[in-house]
């Protein structure tokens, strides 16, 4: 095999309706393996994007009946590719879902689940708010899976935010980082393209973020702009706001080279944080020894 592969990911607007998702899902993924894709991602809730929690609930099931993961496995086992579902609702108990990753190879297996561990409670200008965990029930551990080329972590979207998420996926061997994304409108404008290329460039990795993009059917609005970025933090690929596919041609051992260059990886350090009104706080430094 080559050490070289194609990133294509799959720009969408999904809407409420499972079925036509993945209807729209499987063209684009189609498309991107015309195109010479080896490896696909979709955005954070490819299967669905409703704000009431009812209508979510309503529409999804759990992981050994979802429709939607049944058919992205048959597509991964037909168009021989390795195909990253950014996330599905997958639904856990009555009450809840899981926001749930899933990273399926050539045969149609899934390889790697990973369940959002960080939940979008915030409220935003103009009355935006959202409430991710009263509707899905958080994940609480982190996953590096194996690709021809080299590790993959995997997170989603608001764990973006979360820095020593990306470290420790870096400090466990990955090479690439997936961020797939529903950013809203909003963040999006202010924060996407800052926090994925500080992603990149601090752990020296390869990242790959796949986004929802426009006005969706339940009224919310998503900011799009798919990337693909280097270890050095420059932008390979990116889309507009459009549903479509992003390609780019990867060269893994860039990483190598970057990580040469400035081996930030193995320079953490043991501190103390001092705070004046206590007594010294010991700390740890992702990337310090113990």
């Amino acid at each position: 095999m080559t050490t070289t592969f194609t990133v294509g990911l799959v720009q969408m607007r999904s809407g409420q309706d499972p079925a036509r998702n993945l209807d729209a899902a499987a063209r684009l993924i189609e498309e991107a393996k015309a195109n010479g894709a080896d490896y696909v991602q979709t955005p954070e809730m490819t299967n669905i994007v409703a704000n009431k929690r009812d209508v979510m609930l309503a529409a999804t099931t759990a992981e050994e009946s979802d429709p939607s993961l049944a058919g992205f496995r048959a597509l991964a086992r037909k168009l021989r590719i390795h195909l990253h579902i950014g996330s599905l609702a997958i639904k856990v108990s009555p009450e809840r879902a899981a926001n749930r990753s899933f990273l399926i190879d050539p045969q149609g297996e899934i390889v790697a689940r990973y369940d959002k561990i960080h939940m979008f409670d915030v409220d935003l200008a103009g009355g935006e708010s959202y409430r991710e965990s009263r509707s899905y029930r958080p994940g609480e551990q982190a996953v590096v899976a194996e690709l021809p080329w080299g590790r993959l972590g995997l997170t989603i979207c608001y764990d973006l935010r979360f820095p020593t998420l990306h470290r420790a996926l870096a400090e466990t061997g990955a090479s690439f980082i997936a961020s797939p994304a529903a950013f809203t409108k909003q963040t999006g404008e202010a924060h996407w393209h800052v926090l994925l290329r500080a992603r990149a460039i601090e752990n020296t990795s390869f990242v790959f973020a796949a986004a929802q993009g426009g006005r969706h059917e339940d009224g919310r609005d998503t900011f799009g702009h798919s990337l693909v970025i280097d270890p050095w933090g420059r932008i390979l690929a990116e889309g507009g706001t459009e549903p479509g596919v992003v390609m780019a041609k990867i060269d893994p051992t860039e990483v190598a080279t970057v990580r040469a260059r400035i081996p930030s990886l193995q320079h953490g350090r043991r501190f103390e944080m001092i705070d004046p009104s206590t007594k010294p706080i010991p700390l740890h430094a992702v990337g310090g020894s113990s």
